[in-house]
């Protein structure tokens, strides 16, 4: 099976926000092709949570699992901290006072 590019999911990701208006901003950009990516949802109330893609060794499945929760701040070190790791990670911002991602769909487990 081939596997998207980051960058290709990435901009799939973002377009399909757009489809639902929620605004969302690369803040940091990683390694186009093999970059982990990592998405902050900021529900503009100084709360936030940070997403990061799985890999279930056993059944072979990805699934969105939660990094980070709490304080905007709190979420914020703990993405800056993700990044010194590994700077090849891309971050992406999701803004939505409902706390809409999109990460649950169909699709953007791949």
């Amino acid at each position: 099976m081939t596997r998207l590019t980051a960058e290709f999911w990435v901009q799939a990701y973002l377009a399909r926000l757009r489809l639902q208006d929620i605004p969302a901003f690369v803040v940091a950009h990683g390694d186009d092709t093999a970059g982990a990516v990592l998405v902050k949802l900021n529900t503009l109330d100084g709360r936030a949570t940070a997403f990061q893609r799985s890999f279930d060794l056993m059944s072979g499945a990805r699934q969105w699992v939660v990094l980070s929760e709490g304080e905007e701040r709190a979420v914020d070190e703990a993405v800056a901290k993700q990044r010194s790791f590994d700077p090849d990670l891309w971050v992406i911002e999701v803004e939505d006072r409902a706390g809409r991602h999109l990460l649950d769909e169909p699709g953007l487990s791949e």
